[in-house]
């Protein structure tokens, strides 16, 4: 009997001790109620055409049963335009309509939709588009809309509570919770240097892209993009854009329809324990240069080839990961202090920040769905280095058709690939001068567009639809 009595008591010692712990969980239904009406699903379509790339492992049509050819089409004959469409999240920044959501989301579309949690769908515009910083701003007509503050991610800990409302696999409003894993982390994508992102553990998978991480105040703290998975699944591992570096994109894409970034245009690397020593440093950090691009500032400033920079504006450099963003924010055209270790003693440089190159992908209204203010119809990019030099166009000439709408193309003749010299009797040579000659044509008013095509010239008559 005496046993049996400390066993029960050995049970409820264990739930008397376990009840305060189960007390503190927190409650998030206040929060995604206040919340929730902010966040949006965003459905954008893009046209393709069937049968334009025929994967490798995939059959020619000669090969194909006659069951299989009334699906895929006969030898020859015209392949039809198609409509596919992709789903994401994004979320009110102000109650006049911007929407932020990831680029990846609205890439090449060519048109894009988001729904309110009232089921009010409204047709949006896209305002630009940063690859580097996978954001993407939207606009949709409308007044005393939701909307979402913005906390502060640098606050963040590991350990701290954050919630992703989104839409995965097409589930609107679902609503995941989790922790910050780690703060700074580099991204496994190259192209995304810039970013120090943040990591969770909150179930993020398809769909999610774009949504808000929101801290246990409703604030928004990040902008949900990517996830580490070997399935294509969430594995555990998920990563979040810092609000300050959205908030920062967003505000020049509206003002200025791209984002610019500082640059010291420099080669980096890790320093491990052996080049450590070698460098004559008591441990390994920093970031190593190996080289410079030309004109650097950084060689301008003084720095040198085996400097390892340990510190930008005051700001320590415990990875050569931790410099591009630091960089990245910096004002083009003014001064930082860089610190180096060079034979071992610590060197402070005075630089001035240049600029880093655009992509081709920042090409704000004209890089993305064309009811962004075009009423052609018209996707258009710049030309890279490259591509003037095979095409033999001058610097400051042309752009390139990288999409179109499928009755543009029908009606016109214009094809993807095809380089716009001139709109009317205007010299075009951006994708943001395209934009500007564009934007206020008239409705049913055909205008003339001088085309390269290969290495013949012609004129192609386009008539502006007005929406």
């Amino acid at each position: 009997m005496k046993k049996a009595v400390t066993w029960v008591s050995l049970v409820l010692f264990a739930l008397a001790l376990s009840a305060p712990a189960l007390a503190q969980l927190p409650d998030f239904t206040g929060l995604v109620e206040r919340v929730s009406p902010a966040v949006v699903n965003i459905s954008a379509q893009r046209s393709s055409e069937r049968g334009a790339r025929r994967g490798a492992q995939e059959p020619s049509p000669e090969e194909m049963p006659e069951f299989f050819r009334r699906f895929f089409g006969q030898p020859g004959a015209p392949q039809m335009p198609q409509q596919r469409t992709s789903m994401g999240t994004g979320f009110l920044i102000s109650a006049d309509g911007y929407v932020i959501t990831n680029h990846h989301v609205v890439d090449g579309a060519n048109e894009i939709y988001v729904r309110l949690t009232d089921r009010r769908e409204l047709k949006a515009e896209l305002v630009g588009s940063d690859a580097q910083t996978d954001i993407a701003v939207l606009k949709v007509e409308g007044r005393g809309l939701p909307y979402l503050r913005t906390g502060n991610s640098r606050e963040l800990k590991p350990g701290q509570w954050v919630v992703a409302i989104g839409s995965p696999f097409g589930f609107e409003n679902s609503v995941t919770a989790g922790i910050v894993s780690a703060v700074g982390r580099a991204s496994f994508d190259p192209s995304q240097q810039y970013v120090p992102f943040i990591q969770t553990d909150v179930a993020i998978n398809r769909g999610n892209s774009g949504g808000p991480l929101l801290n246990t105040d409703g604030e928004v703290i990040g902008v949900n993009s990517q996830i580490y998975s070997n399935t294509g699944g969430f594995m555990g591992v998920s990563f979040s854009i810092p609000v300050e570096i959205a908030m920062r994109s967003a505000d020049q894409l509206k003002e200025k329809g791209y984002v610019s970034r500082g640059l010291l245009g420099v080669n980096i690397q890790e320093v491990n324990r052996d080049a450590a020593r070698a460098l004559g440093m008591e441990r390994p950090m920093g970031a190593a240069v190996t080289g410079f691009s030309e004109g650097s500032a950084a060689e301008k400033a003084g720095i040198q080839i085996q400097d390892v920079i340990v510190a930008f504006e005051g700001e320590e450099i415990r990875s050569a990961s931790d410099l591009p963003p630091l960089v990245g924010l910096t004002e083009p055209g003014s001064k930082a202090t860089v610190t180096v270790i060079r034979d071992g003693k610590r060197r402070n440089f005075e630089v001035v920040i240049g600029e880093a190159p655009r992509p081709d992908s920042q090409a704000s209204t004209a890089g993305g769905a064309p009811a962004a203010g075009n009423p052609l119809g018209i996707v258009v990019e710049d030309l890279s280095a490259e591509q003037r030099e095979a095409l033999g166009i001058e610097a400051g000439q042309g752009v390139l058709v990288r999409d179109l709408e499928p009755q543009v193309a029908m009606a016109s003749g214009l094809r993807m690939g095809d380089v716009i010299l001139m709109v009317g009797r205007s010299k075009v040579g951006s994708a943001m001068a395209f934009a500007e000659l564009t934007r206020e044509l008239p409705a049913g008013e055909p205008v003339l567009l001088l085309v390269r095509r290969g290495e013949a010239t012609q004129f192609i008559t386009v008539t502006p639809d007005g929406e």
